[in-house]
């Protein structure tokens, strides 16, 4: 690997494997993912321990979307040969690092992280959230640490997270004595956070209001003739509301003619545009994104043995990274270590 290689600013990000993932992902960070890969130095993280934190009861599900969230991630255009895709469970530095962190951190200081009292809510934990599922934010500070990430492009949902991590960091240089490990900043790109097709909260595989990457025309047909509105635009003549509106929002978010989305702005709001016009617009843009991504997906699916050497060599490389930063917090923290020959008879 060349100097200049190296000297490019690190990344890391990721996804949980509980399932394909969705527009939602491709608004929030796939974008800028494929868009950053040719200039950075990018990890990008299957996150199936994480994916555990919620699915304890139902591993089999996080185990075969490993694959399912690979495909993805190659069809959007991740490049193995820019982009390093590992699997997380088979990081073991990752899990130890962890560990390491819970002790820089309190519950209290959990609780009160947004991203993580907003999930709690959403899936209806209230005093019976599993620890894993409590220490999320120490995790991910686990894993954007172990590459010495700078940059973590996420949804503006997950901007906190990227907070805590920060706050961990200055504890264990603090604690270590000079600045180990890096900050990193969170990179939120224009739509942060896409809502459901219900208009109700952000897309999500488990509200069952999200548009897969893999959606067939049809799949994208009827998600787009379900969107919410504005209740109040009852006939094509009335003045609608656009602030809130799904289907201008998804339009912001995914059409390049800016000029045309700002146009039909001015008409719905005057009143004469009706919403099967406006989701017509939409659907064409969705269709002409997915459809591409749809039949590159496929292909991968169809030779699983390629996607699989494409993890083992980016896992092997992660290994190695993880590995090493994991020596030097050990190192500086002061831990016992065999390999220096300390002795264990105490004092």
């Amino acid at each position: 690997m060349s100097n200049s290689r190296l000297e490019k600013p690190v990344i890391l990000t990721g996804d949980r494997t509980t399932g394909p993932l969705h527009l939602g992902h491709y608004a929030g960070s796939l974008q800028s993912r494929v868009a950053l890969q040719a200039t950075h130095r990018q990890f990008l993280l299957l996150a199936d321990l994480q994916a555990l934190t919620d699915n304890a009861h139902d591993p089999d599900k996080v185990r075969r979307n490993v694959l399912e969230v690979a495909f993805d991630y190659l069809a959007v255009g991740i490049d193995p040969a820019l982009t390093t895709i590992c699997v997380q469970s088979a990081l073991p530095a990752l899990a130890e690092l962890t560990m390491l962190y819970m002790n820089f951190v309190t519950v209290a200081r959990l609780e009160r992280n947004p991203t993580i009292k907003t999930e709690i809510q959403l899936r209806g934990f209230e005093r019976d959230v599993p620890v894993g599922f409590l220490c999320y934010p120490v995790s991910q500070a686990a894993d954007i640490t172990a590459f010495k990430a700078t940059v973590v492009p996420v949804g503006e949902d997950q901007a906190p997270l990227i907070e805590q991590t920060n706050e961990i960091v200055r504890r264990v240089n603090r604690q270590i004595g000079h600045d180990l490990l890096p900050e990193a900043v969170a990179m939120i790109p224009k739509v942060g956070r896409l809502p459901g097709i219900d208009g109700k909260a952000k897309m999500s595989k488990s509200l069952g209001n999200a548009i897969p990457l893999s959606a067939s025309a049809d799949d994208i047909r009827a998600a787009v003739r379900q969107m919410y509105t504005d209740p109040n635009h009852l006939r094509a003549a009335d003045p609608g509301c656009v602030e809130g509106n799904v289907v201008f929002t998804y339009l912001d978010a995914f059409c390049e003619d800016v000029g045309a989305v700002a146009d039909l702005k001015a008409r719905y709001r005057q009143g004469g545009l009706g919403d099967m016009v406006v989701k017509r617009q939409l659907e064409d843009v969705l269709q002409a994104l997915l459809a591409p991504i749809r039949e590159r997906r496929a292909r991968y699916a169809a030779d699983p043995g390629y996607v699989l050497e494409v993890l083992r060599q980016g896992t092997a490389k992660a290994r190695a990274r993880t590995e090493e930063t994991l020596g030097e917090v050990r190192a500086g923290l002061g831990l016992f270590s065999l390999d220096a020959g300390q002795s264990a008879a105490a004092e």
